[in-house]
């Protein structure tokens, strides 16, 4: 399919995705709905085991484009509507069932520090920052994502006041992976791609769901539940040629069974 603004490239099990709204990948109705399809789709599909998750230009994307809210207050309905259409953009990556590495290339702004968040890894260059600038705009949305992040005080103080957290503070925090140079952004992340794109397809399934599952649950019945899904991958084609690849000290060749 055909997108208006995202970029899709698909190539030995990765799929690169780039936010392609210019100037600053504003989020608007129709970026927002192309996010849910594609997706959807690319959590379904056999040829794609890995996603890199990045931007076009200088900026990942500055969050939601502000000139549709003033179209939203006049229509009953309307608002209802538009909040949904965020929650459930924002919840097709993180639901997807394939690991998602966020290749943070610019600022990364409300909306758009709310994909950073739901995606699994998180790179940046050296001139990104983050930030929810929603107070600025007479908005109040996003301290839900940040206290899973950060402290308390912190997430608090971005909140009430739209402050900006460098990439290099993020990596000081442990947050993001990496801080680079621009130009060493996608080669990273497209590495880390690779390895997660080596392994068996089955077992990327079951850790995606159990990262996110495991946050919902008390700690006894995540571990169970996790143990659940080792004894599951325990009887497939997969896991035997694994151990047997590493017994006999070679790669494994995986067939997704």
């Amino acid at each position: 399919m055909a997108y208006n603004t995202l970029i899709v490239d698909i190539k030995d099990k990765i799929a690169v995705v780039t936010l392609n709204r210019p100037p600053v990948n504003a989020q608007n109705k129709e970026f927002r709905n192309e996010i849910m399809e594609l997706f959807d789709e690319l959590s379904d599909r056999d040829d794609v085991a890995c996603i890199v998750l990045t931007g076009t230009g200088k900026v990942f994307s500055a969050g939601a484009d502000i000139r549709e809210r003033p179209n939203l207050a006049g229509e009953p309905g309307a608002y209802g509507r538009h909040n949904r259409l965020v929650r459930e953009s924002n919840n097709a990556i993180m639901e997807c069932s394939k690991p998602i590495i966020a290749a943070i290339n610019g600022p990364a702004l409300g909306a758009g520090f709310g994909l950073v968040m739901a995606s699994d890894i998180w790179v940046a260059s050296e001139d990104a920052y983050f930030s929810m600038p929603e107070i600025n705009v007479g908005l109040a949305g996003g301290v839900t994502f940040l206290q899973r992040y950060f402290s308390q005080s912190r997430a608090r103080r971005m909140f009430f006041t739209g402050m900006k957290v460098s990439a290099q503070e993020m990596y000081r925090l442990g947050l993001i992976e990496a801080c680079l140079p621009a130009d060493e952004l996608m080669p990273y992340a497209m590495e880390m791609a690779r390895d997660i794109a080596s392994k068996s397809p089955i077992a990327l399934r079951l850790a995606k769901e159990a990262a996110r599952m495991t946050l919902l649950m008390p700690t006894r019945d995540a571990y169970r539940y996790e143990q659940g899904n080792t004894v599951a991958l325990s009887k497939t084609e997969d896991t035997r040629e694994a151990q047997q690849a590493f017994l006999e000290k070679r790669e494994p060749v995986y067939k997704g069974r």
